[in-house]
């Protein structure tokens, strides 16, 4: 996994995956602004029919709070939801430069198609630590219970949604399947990986986009 990591990282520079970066960071932080905005709208729409006086500054500061919390809470569900948008291009950039023979017998993902998983991953993770967030509660008195099952929940929701990105280039529906079942281990560490990516404040921004990078080599390593 350090090696995949590694090789993802030295490829950071290729064009193509520096303009999945910037796309999928400005569209991630587009949606988040666009919150933002309609936080201080409703806010000030509010308070000025309850009260008679200014609220903008009220306002601005509830959405700068509210949007806060969601960028902290919900932006690795939404910009893992972009980067599925973007994904195939990175796999591209990687098998190409790693895997020329492989890339030959590829299947590109359609807009559409790519759109479609990164909004069911998007949702997932929401659903999932929703479910989850009664446990994480009870957790936060021993002080490291809650950080351990939010690595446990989210590095298994990571590892099958960046394994899918590439998987469904080269596999249909059964050999998909099939290959769920015996990458179990490996996707798992993955998401672990990606997870703890998503935790330190620099990589953050990296993360998604490594991530994909990352799953394209632990595809095809399993396949050599």
């Amino acid at each position: 996994m350090f090696r995949a990591f590694l090789r993802s990282l030295a490829q950071l520079g290729d064009p193509p995956i520096l303009r999945v970066l910037a796309l999928s960071m400005a569209l991630t932080l587009a949606l988040f602004g666009v919150l933002g905005v309609g936080v201080w709208w409703g806010v000030q729409a509010m308070l000025a029919h309850w009260i008679a006086w200014e609220t903008d500054g009220l306002a601005a500061v509830v959405a700068v709070v509210v949007t806060g919390l969601a960028l902290w809470l919900l932006f690795r569900a939404v910009a893992i939801a972009v980067v599925g948008l973007f994904a195939d291009t990175v796999v591209e950039a990687v098998e190409a430069r790693h895997y020329p023979a492989a890339l030959k017998t590829a299947r590109p993902v359609s807009f559409a198609k790519g759109a479609a998983m990164g909004l069911r991953s998007g949702a997932r993770v929401i659903l999932v630590n929703l479910i989850a967030l009664p446990v994480y509660l009870v957790l936060l008195a021993t002080g490291v219970g809650t950080a351990a099952v939010f690595f446990l929940v989210n590095g298994w929701l990571l590892g099958r949604d960046l394994g899918d990105m590439v998987a469904v280039r080269h596999l249909d529906d059964a050999g998909l399947r099939a290959w769920r079942k015996t990458t179990r281990a490996e996707r798992f560490l993955l998401g672990l990986a990606g997870t703890a990516l998503f935790v330190v404040p620099v990589l953050a921004i990296l993360a998604p986009v490594l991530g994909a990078a990352m799953a394209t080599h632990l595809f095809h390593r399993n396949r050599t």
